[in-house]
């Protein structure tokens, strides 16, 4: 496959001396921290917010998921503009607009003022997300070093959301439910002039013109799909038409979008990405796992206040074992990689967190600090295992002039799972929860309706009765609850195991083939000059094997002398083991009409 190779689209402050790669890194993950933790920092605030603002049911689940609504929708409409625009600028615009968002929702007084201060910290975050991800795949060309980047980058974003509540709870005890956005304003005031002086800039390398029909349609199609999940999860018939509708409109226009980029000459998004197994098979996993644990958390604050009666600070604590221990699968999550393969470290990430989930079916009415230490530890280091060695596969197999187009399906995934997770396991533990109410001894039919719309309002509607009657619903609706999130537990561990069974698709080791155009982009002209025939990619042939020395095993990359002209007309490379190469071919199967060497 010919190709001519560009001079580097990245400054060298992007791939130069080491010491500013790690810089830019600690930018990243800044931002990335910010973004994460506005992602949860409002759960433990709900319970306040309701009493101040008295939302409505709807409005209520407006509130807490328009922001990964929002964000999940745009992500891939920001993350190839990045591609064609540059992902500092777009990177820079989000953090402005987050901040500004920020300021809205902290002095909302209405619900409809805070659900759309909330949509536009959504399209900051979608913004931001990509942004941080696919500058972190141009100023890492090595993988090695960026699987260690990466390690370092999903644990900044397992402590954002697993600080949230903490920080959350601490705030809302000490001020009001708005100081948790608040506290976005200084940290985007003192991130978007670091940024302006650090980042590089960063851009693909595809030509033409940028796609906006087919980003509009795949925002429409993400947000029909999501909202529809979201309708069904509130309770909504799926039959229904505001349930159906969004989900059939979403569904239409995605198909309409992949077949669009199918045949543009300059497509948004190549679809031969997802012609790799492990690049599909990592985008499933992430969903998996988000959709498995999401709305598993939501659920659990709300047990650790509700039924074990715990202060949103306290609530917070006991979530930060989970923090702890996602820190150290990130922290060793380059070093597990390496030695046992992305398939195993997927795999055994779903499975132990699958156990852990399992293990927290034992919580009752009464409080298990040690029980739900452990599960949350189990918890932590299992997801975020799963999550580094999915998104470090994913990321890999995308060349770098895609990497914004990449990274916006990565975390398109993940808010998608988020999205899902929430209205499908919310709508398991409410159908699970409702029954309970539906016959309690002196309770009138009207208000165990209300009751059964969540316990907090069974709280309320068993205060507003008082006596026996007020005790009995108290009492059946904090058991319902209990029965209710064991169910959930169950449906989650299913989803996890499922999700272990997926990751047999992925490769056994963690390989790094030199990725050669890539390498002469980050070299100087000293070593390589532009009609070097090193410079390009022509050694191997689409699904053609590589040399023994090649196979990556150990992750140890390795540049071999070009074969002989007549070995290599002839076809006599010495075979190996085939392999899922990681390199740019990987998106140009056998058969797909490319021209042959």
């Amino acid at each position: 496959m010919s190709r001519t190779n560009t001079a580097p689209a990245r400054p060298p402050a992007a791939t130069g001396d080491g010491a500013n790669r790690w810089v830019v890194l600690v930018v990243l993950c800044v931002s990335l921290l910010v973004v994460a933790l506005d992602a949860t920092i409002l759960h433990v605030a709900i319970p306040s917010l309701t009493e101040d603002l008295r939302p409505s049911s709807t409005a209520l689940l407006w509130i807490v998921d328009a922001y990964p609504l929002i964000c999940a929708s745009l992500l891939i409409l920001f993350g190839t503009l990045g591609d064609r625009v540059g992902r500092r600028r777009i990177l820079l615009l989000g953090y402005a607009l987050f901040g500004i968002a920020s300021a809205v929702a902290a002095l909302a007084t209405e619900p409809s003022v805070l659900i759309g201060a909330r949509v536009l910290l959504g399209v900051g975050g979608a913004m931001i997300m990509p942004a941080t991800l696919s500058i972190l795949r141009a100023v890492f060309p090595d993988r090695r070093e960026r699987a260690t980047a990466i390690g370092v980058w999903t644990a900044v974003a397992a402590i954002g959301a697993a600080t949230g509540p903490v920080l959350g709870g601490f705030l809302v005890e000490h001020y009001w439910w708005g100081s948790v956005f608040l506290i976005n304003i200084p940290l985007m005031a003192l991130i978007l002039p670091l940024g302006r002086r650090l980042l590089p800039e960063s851009r693909g390398t595809a030509g033409g013109p940028w796609d906006v029909l087919g980003a509009l349609m795949a925002a429409a199609g993400v947000l029909g799909c999501v909202l529809g999940v979201k309708r069904a999860g509130a309770g909504d018939p799926i039959l229904a038409f505001p349930t159906a509708g969004p989900l059939l409109l979403g569904a239409a226009l995605l198909v309409l979008f992949v077949r669009r980029q199918k045949r543009r000459t300059h497509p948004l998004i190549d679809m031969r990405l997802f012609s790799r197994a492990a690049f599909t098979t990592s985008v499933g996993c992430i969903v998996l796992a988000m959709l498995a644990l999401v709305g598993l958390q939501l659920i659990a604050v709300q047990y650790l206040q509700l039924v074990l009666g715990l202060s949103p600070l306290e609530t917070g604590l006991r979530l930060l074992p989970l923090t702890f221990a996602a820190m150290a699968a990130g922290a060793t999550g380059s070093y597990t990689l390496r030695r046992i393969g992305p398939r195993r470290m997927v795999g055994w990430g779903f499975v132990l967190t699958a156990a852990a989930v399992l293990l927290l079916t034992f919580m009752g009415q009464h409080d298990r600090p040690l029980l739900l230490t452990v599960g949350f530890v189990l918890l932590g280091f299992g997801l975020q295992t799963t999550l580094f060695s999915a998104y470090e596969s994913m990321l890999s197999e995308a060349p770098q002039r895609s990497a914004g187009a990449a990274a916006s399906i990565g975390e398109t995934s993940y808010q998608l799972g988020a999205g899902m997770g929430t209205a499908l396991l919310g709508s398991v533990m409410n159908a699970a929860y409702a029954p309970g109410l539906a016959a309690v001894p002196g309770v009138p039919e009207e208000a165990s309706r209300a009751a059964a719309n969540s316990l907090g309002e069974a709280y309320q509607v068993a205060g507003q009765l008082g006596g026996a009657a007020g005790g009995a619903l108290h009492q059946a609706a904090r058991h319902a609850f209990v029965g209710g999130l064991h169910i959930t537990l169950f449906v989650s561990a299913g989803l996890l195991l499922l999700g272990a069974v997926m990751a047999r698709r992925l490769p056994r080791v963690m390989e790094c083939p030199v990725d050669v155009e890539e390498a002469v982009e980050a070299m100087s002209a000293e070593d390589f000059g532009p009609d070097d025939p090193r410079g390009s990619d022509e050694r191997h042939g689409p699904g053609e094997p590589r040399g023994p020395h090649e196979s990556g095993e150990g992750c140890e990359p390795v540049r071999r002398p070009r074969p002989t002209e007549g070995a290599e007309r002839s076809g006599l490379a010495e075979p190996s083991e085939p392999r899922v190469p990681a390199t740019r071919e990987a998106i140009e199967p056998a058969g797909s009409g490319r021209p042959a060497h």
